[in-house]
């Protein structure tokens, strides 16, 4: 267990958080089984776990969740993740299979794709990317806004590049793969919102367990566990819409848009009261959430000049001039 720093005496669930402009909740979640239990005829007996159930990684617990999503036609149209579920490409070839995009935080021992059959880590892409290319944009945090740089470069395949983050300070670095289907486009805000989307599966889990109870049951039997986390993430996602329905009738600010490229309307300064977090448990923490602070437009990645590097921005997908927003 990963609280625990080793093996310990709980029980892992897989979470996946369905995320909007107006709110959040847990929409899918799988019990994690280690293999040892599996294979242990007389404990699995002990524990109900059923004869057909085999051992499941995180990443193939992380496709059933999104298989469910697909049948279900509630799949969102960008999933993210961290590196557990980028780094394998299990996941990553479902999602390509249903013609799904995806942001998702892989290592920087990653070996890019790059033209002519080529392979290189994601850490040395990085460096050798043109100081020009790099956007300074701020990231809202937990615990305030973040400044950070960003750049992306192309891979072998006009469908795929690398989203990449380094920070000011330290100079560390993030990086992101993502994937873009046929026919769809999107420009490096989008890229970079999607990639902060990770986090409010971790806070739904959080609420879940301190408003909701998921985290109380004390058995250890695999059908009474899955009756109480469904039962605990069906009242959170009922408080979540209820939230989210309230918040629309009564907020005094201009609806958020229809989707990540869209400009969000010009909107009054809002009241105090409208800063203030944490009044509901289900209401989206992450700033790129909520309707208080539209995230500002990055500024367009300059394109590489005739014969030069290859890690430039695909052709044709550099977003479009704007004027930044400022405070």
């Amino acid at each position: 267990m990963g609280c625990a720093g080793g093996v310990a005496n709980g029980v892992n669930t897989e979470h996946g958080s369905y995320a909007t402009a107006r709110g959040h909740a847990l929409a899918g979640a799988r019990l994690y089984i280690p293999r040892e239990q599996i294979e242990d005829a007389e404990r699995r007996d002990r524990l109900g776990i059923p004869a057909g159930l085999e051992f499941k990684t995180k990443p193939q617990l992380a496709i059933e969740i999104t298989a469910d999503a697909i049948a279900d036609g509630t799949m969102p149209l960008w999933p993210a993740g961290d590196e557990v579920y980028g780094q394998p490409g299990e996941l990553r070839g479902h999602l390509e299979r249903h013609r799904t995009g995806y942001v998702l935080r892989v290592p920087r021992t990653f070996r890019v794709p790059l033209p002519g059959g080529r392979q290189m880590r994601a850490d040395q892409l990085a460096a050798k990317i043109r100081p020009k290319w790099w956007q300074s944009a701020s990231v809202p945090g937990s615990k305030g806004d973040r400044v950070y740089d960003r750049a992306w470069a192309a891979t072998v395949s006009p469908r795929h590049t690398m989203l990449i983050r380094r920070n000011q300070a330290t100079g560390e670095m993030a990086f992101h793969y993502r994937y873009l289907p046929e026919g769809r486009h999107a420009s490096l805000k989008t890229l970079v919102r999607v990639a902060c989307l990770r986090w409010p599966v971790e806070e739904g889990f959080e609420f879940g367990k301190d408003y909701f109870g998921l985290d109380h049951s004390q058995v250890r039997l695999y059908t009474s566990l899955l009756r109480h986390t469904v039962l605990a993430m069906a009242a959170l996602a009922a408080c979540a819409v209820t939230a989210a329905a309230a918040r629309e009738r009564t907020s005094s600010l201009p609806p958020m848009p229809a989707s990540p490229d869209e400009k969000t309307a010009r909107r009054p300064r809002p009241h105090p009261a409208d800063r203030q977090r944490g009044q509901t448990p289900v209401l989206p923490a992450h700033p790129y959430l909520t309707d208080h602070r539209p995230p500002r437009p990055l500024a367009p990645l300059a394109a590489p000049p005739p014969g030069t590097s290859k890690v430039a921005p695909p052709p044709g997908t550099a977003p479009a001039p704007g004027r930044p927003m400022t405070r």
